[in-house]
């Protein structure tokens, strides 16, 4: 939070010499001529289901939002904007009372404001028309709470870089995302199957209230994908050609302009593609402002590839004679594997240590079904099977995905995790069935293929799971205990590390409170038990021997 901070004061007083552009871009307005501007008039049938003329919104009983929009650009954005609301303004009451409490103070936050207007001034010029309308159309229904940041639809537009933004400035690794591909000999009927976890973590309430949506637009191919209210931009999903899209960040250098966000240029290829060739063609017509990894399904190629772009450069990655494609947080291609900043990113994260524990998990698992892409994204273990403590960033199942999405593009088949993380029942949408005719007749029920679901993980009825939730708990106290210098309660030591004694954290945490309060034998003990453990990056494991190495000097 401190290196976010020191940015945005630095481009505070940039902004001061630097101006250019800035008032052009708070005036943009969408082009609204043309499209349908009728308000939609919602009708509410029940608590968790609503409808406006052909579009709907319902909740189903695996607390999954389903919401299927249809028409032009405006009137999916209105659409989505009413049957959302609700949602919208509690996802915004989330997202920027996270920030209120990043940055309490007035002039902090007048800081982010300014750097707002700054940062975004040229996001208006790389956003297409058509999403720049249908932004417009939800974020008239945004709150006016926050109209202090900017006006509701620049702030719509802002969000749509929140993922960009977020790994670019601050290098959070909160989207350490993995994904895979696997079809021909790999796959247990030859046909492609793919899947991923979508690592994106803003606070356990950001991942409560998911919505799965349909979109049927006036242009291009109908498609699916799981996103959150106000955001039309796609981070996983798959249009009725049976071509998918997912998106793993990758290493950035700090930009000083937005271009287009990742997540509208996905959007872009899922709604207007149909072909690997199609797909690869839309990303190199975009200019982004970070470095992304794109993984590309198609039924129409019958394989997967990895389109690589960063601000400088572009690359796709396809596998040479095989049959999987695994994909981190790394690039693999030709063109940017050898870059400094890729070499870095392999060496210092958790990026690599994941992509070879899909490996071995492939090695494991001959043949890919969708139980058995369940399984690998469930799985928490490390290298060789290594108990790795519940949370490690280096497990695939980091037990804080927003999701995780299985694809079988030649059947049109989907199935998407319901809560908590990966480890709820995964829930199965044919997009053939979804994508009939419809009326506004025609009743509101889950979209959901039941009898094809996943069952939930069976380690939800663990003991280690119960203990997980609670060590969560009791992970937030200890912050707070060092963050206030506060004495820690007699027993509190003992009961927070065994709660997941595998995890490097408590260890770590527990050595850092003792080195504040200068017991230095008891700070080494703890830190030499976090050495024993398997820590998440290099970085952090220099950290704590830099801490041995103060200590010894201080005790000799």
């Amino acid at each position: 939070m401190k290196s976010l901070f020191q940015f945005l004061f630095l481009s505070f007083f940039f902004l001061t010499i630097v101006s250019c552009g800035i008032s052009k871009s708070l005036h943009d307005q969408p082009q609204l001529e043309g499209y349908n501007k009728a308000i939609p008039v919602v009708n509410k049938q029940s608590k968790t289901a609503f409808s406006t003329g052909n579009n709907f919104m319902l909740k189903n009983k695996q607390n999954l939002w389903e919401l299927y929009v249809e028409g032009d650009p405006l009137e999916r954005g209105l659409a989505t904007g009413s049957l959302t609301d609700s949602l919208l303004k509690k996802q915004q009451k989330v997202f920027f009372g996270k920030i209120n409490e990043m940055l309490p103070s007035k002039f902090k936050q007048n800081t982010l404001k300014t750097f707002l207007k700054w940062y975004g001034r040229k996001l208006y010029l790389n956003v297409p028309e058509e999403y720049k309308t249908e932004i417009y159309g939800v974020s008239e229904y945004s709150s006016h709470d926050f109209d202090n940041i900017a006006p509701r639809y620049l702030r719509s537009l802002y969000l749509h870089g929140a993922h960009d933004i977020g790994h670019a400035l601050q290098d959070l690794m909160l989207v350490g995302c993995s994904s895979f591909a696997a079809w021909g000999e790999k796959s247990e009927d030859g046909n492609l199957i793919l899947g991923r976890n979508f690592d994106f973590y803003a606070g356990d309430d950001f991942a409560k209230d998911k919505i799965v949506a349909f979109i049927n637009p006036k242009e291009g191919h109908p498609f699916m994908m799981v996103t959150w209210a106000g955001m039309i931009g796609a981070v996983s999903g798959m249009n009725r050609e049976g071509l998918t899209v997912t998106i793993n960040a990758a290493k950035s250098r700090i930009p000083l302009v937005a271009k287009t966000p990742i997540s509208i240029l996905t959007r872009e290829i899922l709604q207007y593609a149909a072909t690997l060739d199609e797909a690869i063609a839309i990303a190199k017509k975009r200019k982004v402002f970070v470095s992304e990894s794109i993984m590309v399904g198609s039924a129409n190629d019958g394989k997967a590839i990895i389109i690589e772009v960063t601000p400088h450069n572009f690359g796709v990655y396809e596998v040479p004679n095989s049959n999987q494609l695994i994909c981190s947080n790394h690039f693999q291609s030709t063109e940017l594997k050898n870059e400094k900043n890729n070499q870095l990113q392999i060496e210092n994260s958790h990026s690599k240590y994941r992509f070879d524990r899909m490996e071995q998990l492939f090695d494991a698992n001959p043949k890919i079904n969708p139980q058995i892409a369940a399984d690998i994204l469930r799985n928490k273990e490390g290298l060789s099977n290594l108990a790795l403590g519940y949370g490690n960033e280096k497990a695939l199942n980091q037990l804080m995905a927003h999701h995780a999405i299985i694809f079988k593009p030649k059947e049109r088949l989907v199935w998407i995790s319901s809560n908590p993380y990966q480890l709820g029942e995964f829930v199965c949408y044919d997009l053939n069935k979804v994508f009939e005719k419809r009326s506004a007749k025609d009743s509101i029920v889950s979209l959901q293929v039941e009898k094809s679901n996943i069952p939930k993980d069976a380690f939800l009825e663990t003991t280690e799971y119960a203990n997980y939730e609670k060590f969560r708990i009791e992970d937030r106290k200890m912050d707070a205990f060092r963050e206030n210098k506060k004495d820690l309660p007699i027993d509190f030591v003992e009961k927070y590390q065994s709660l997941n004694p595998d995890y490097w954290v408590v260890h770590y945490k527990i050595g850092l409170y003792y080195y504040q309060k200068k017991s230095y034998q008891l700070a080494q003990k703890h830190f030499e038990k976090a050495l024993s453990k398997e820590i998440t990056t290099l970085p952090k494991k220099e950290e704590i021997q830099k801490y041995l190495k103060k200590i010894k000097r201080k005790l000799s």
